[in-house]
This record gives structure tokens, sequence and C-alpha cells, in this order.
């Protein structure tokens, strides 16, 4: 039964002794066909958004049932998939926090339905791109890049001939601004690529002397402490895992129309899909099966209902979408 009580927005949590400390957090995924979302929190006072979390704690059997407590505690969802993502323990990277020792927070990647929220939780769904918007290919080119690209060639020139080739190689390799390339899985690297470069504003944080110079920053609000780097984490780790294992279903309804499974793909990778090839894709990995059951919910002729093939889990030990090379081109319209 749901409390009675509204839950409290997250805030820091101070451990009582000067052992290591560990903090569980969530990264909590659901997609809609046109938008993947993260379950956010308030940060206290601070206007910042944070991932799920809490300490664990010695009533906790295991660190996924902490994480499960806590989640549902904060915010009433209720978790089915999920996964251990990564264990984060840079000390700088964490301020904010009242600690009396050191601590390690280690993130999960949680996979749900999005269900509706409840006036007792102070809990939202945010689409992720608001936080990452030079994530998202789907309609060109995202306007992100713009100062992103600027910014960073600057940055490059200002390591001097020593370090400038290597920066602008490594901005190539991540964002490949002269090639076209794009690795959707890359998420990580570029926001990490970002934060090194003092271009996002938890960066500056702990770089007092950035504060006051005319660099401009790249577009996206910051989240609580390291909850951004835990975000892109995440994406990244899902991006790829759809391509080997069939946990796109985790997202999907019981039953659904091949264009939603696309678009449910494209909102989580960034990038548009041939129709055709896409389609082609599902059916030779054998992935779905028909309900015998249509929708006229398509806005034209009724489309047929499918439902994910189980099976396919015993008949060969990859069953993903294997999607092809990403380039960045502009946005398909089939």
């Amino acid at each position: 039964m749901p409390s009675d009580k509204p839950s409290r927005p997250l805030r820091s949590h101070k451990p009582t002794e000067t052992s290591l400390s560990i903090d569980l957090s969530a990264v909590i995924v659901a997609a809609t066909a046109e938008e993947p979302r993260v379950l956010t929190l308030p940060f206290g006072s601070e206007p910042l958004d944070s991932l799920p979390s809490g300490p664990l704690q010695s009533e906790h059997r295991t660190l996924e049932a902490g994480l499960r407590a806590w989640v549902e505690q904060q915010t009433e969802q209720k978790l089915g998939y999920v996964e251990q993502l990564y264990t984060f323990g840079d000390r700088d990277r964490a301020e904010g926090i009242d600690r009396t020792g050191p601590a390690l927070s280690i993130a999960y990647l949680a996979l749900v339905r999005e269900a509706r929220l409840t006036r007792l939780t102070h809990a939202a769904w945010r689409n992720w791109y608001g936080y990452l918007p030079w994530e998202d290919w789907r309609q060109g080119r995202p306007k992100a890049l713009d100062v992103i690209e600027s910014e960073l060639a600057a940055w490059a020139r200002a390591g001097g001939k020593q370090s400038k080739q290597f920066r602008e190689e490594r901005i190539e390799l991540t964002f490949g601004f002269r090639s076209g390339a794009w690795s959707d899985e890359r998420v990580l690297e570029r926001y990490e690529l970002l934060f090194e470069a003092g271009l996002v504003p938890e960066a500056l944080r702990e770089r007092e002397e950035e504060t006051g110079s005319r660099r401009r920053l790249a577009p996206g609000p910051p989240m609580a402490l390291d909850h951004r780097r835990m975000l892109a984490t995440a994406i990244g780790r899902l991006r790829g895992k759809i391509k080997y294992r069939p946990i796109i279903f985790e997202l999907m309804p019981a039953a659904f129309t091949l264009l939603e499974l696309q678009r449910t793909v494209e909102a989580l990778s960034g990038v548009r899909l041939h129709k055709q090839n896409f389609r082609r894709l599902v059916e030779s990995q054998g992935l779905v099966e028909e309900t015998g059951d249509v929708t006229a919910e398509t806005g034209g002729r009724p489309a047929r209902l499918v439902q994910f093939r189980r099976e396919v889990l015993v008949e060969r030990p990859a069953p993903g979408l294997r999607l092809p090379g990403l380039r960045r081109t502009a946005p398909s319209t089939e």
C-alpha cells in the first residue's frame, strides 16, 4: 500500500560513521514512441534534478534490494529489469554530500513501462535529451553542436602545440565533426570530453577560476552531483545493449505495431532508421510474432499488432536489433 505521507525530495545523505559509505543511484528509463524518459527528483532546495538514490543501510540484504527500497520509497515506482552500470568513486565529482569518510556511488540502469506518478511523490518523468541535447539526431544535426564544435576547437588550440593534435584527435573520435561518423554508443565519452574542456556546469563546480571566463557552455541543464555522468553512462549502455539483447521489449507494451517499435528504437538511439530495412531486420531475427489483432490508432489503415516472441531467447545467444553502422545524415522521410 502506498504511504499516505508525501515522499520528500532527494537530499544529501550524512553517514554517522567515518567508514566507507555506499550510495545507490538508479537511472530509471521508460520510453514512448517518440521520447526516451528518465525518472528524476528535485535535489533538496537546489534548482537541480537528481536521480533517485540513497545510502546502503544495514537492513538492506543486497545492493539491489537497497536500490529497490529507495526507489519505491522516493517515487512509488516498482522496478522490474535492473542491471548494475558502474561504480563511481571520484571524490571531487560528488561535492554537496556531507561525508566523514570515503564514499562509492553505485549506479544502476532500470527499464520500466512508464507509470502515472501520484501526487504523493515529487518524482517527474523527463526527456533525457533535455540534459544531453547533442545526442538527438532524429531531426538532423542538433543545434547544440554549433556551440560545442566551436568551443572544443578553441579548447584544442588553447592546449598549445604539444596538446593541440592530441585534443583534436579526441574531438574527432568522439564527435566526428570532419568525417561525419557518429557512434551512438560514445555518449559517456562525449560528456567526459565536455567535462574536461570545462563546457558543462558540473565541471565549473570545482574550477572556480573558470567561472569568470567567456567560454560558452554546452546547452542542457546540469544535474545534481555526478548524476548527468550516470545518465550518459546509462544511455550509452542501453544503446549498445539493444543491438545484441532483446531488452527493448522491456519498454514496450504487451502488443504494439512495428512502427511503434521502430520509433522507440529511434528515440533511444537518437537517429532515424529506414522503415523497410528495419522491418526486414526484425522479421529476419524472428523477434516478434503477430497477435492476430489490428489497431486503427495509427491514423491510416489498420496496422497489425505484434508481440515479443520469447522463444528467441533459447534459439540463439544474442537476439538483438543489429542496427547498421551509423553515419550522421539528414533524417529519413520514410
